[in-house]
């Protein structure tokens, strides 16, 4: 009935990944639905035993689908997006982040665009024959890079437990 998970062993040097709880705080999406995800492969992290392991590129189309889901995109067209992002371009979500300008998605659900130019993005809405939704994905990137740089709870909870024992 259910096909056996293909585990994706984290070798060491990429044991700096995301666990599940950071992702989930970091994306605002519930640890069940990281699971869902994973379980129908839309983003599937890397296993170390039971764990999940993120790596940022990860955790960013998270993000990024974690914004279309708050908008209404089906799973269907959330596929579609990374489909695009993924194959067609051959890059993924971070990778399309080496540049020094903004990134912006822009998607109806049928046409996707990844743009940097600002110009390029406002003719893209002006000429648009329905509702475009725009996701800022260097926003996303910064989101979690800022939440890179702050202690997990795990981390403030020991160092106030240690500052009371002194």
């Amino acid at each position: 009935m259910f096909k056996a998970r293909k585990s994706r062993a984290v070798p060491s040097s990429e044991a700096q990944g995301f666990n599940s709880s950071d992702v989930a705080r970091i994306c605002g999406v519930s640890l069940r639905q990281l699971q869902w995800w994973d379980e129908r492969n839309v983003v599937s992290p890397r296993q170390d035993g039971h764990k999940r392991i993120y790596m940022p590129e990860e955790v960013v189309e998270i993000s990024v689908i974690a914004e279309l889901r708050h908008k209404g995109f089906s799973l269907q067209k959330i596929r579609r997006v990374l489909r695009f992002l993924q194959k067609d371009m051959g890059k993924r979500l971070s990778d399309a982040l080496q540049s020094s300008s903004d990134v912006h998605l822009l998607t109806d659900g049928r046409s996707i665009y990844l743009e940097e130019t600002p110009n390029r993005i406002i003719d893209l809405l002006k000429n648009a024959r329905q509702p475009m939704f725009l996701v800022c994905v260097t926003d996303q990137v910064k989101r979690l890079t800022a939440a890179d740089r702050k202690p997990a709870r795990s981390e403030t909870a020991a160092s106030s437990r240690k500052a009371r024992a002194v």
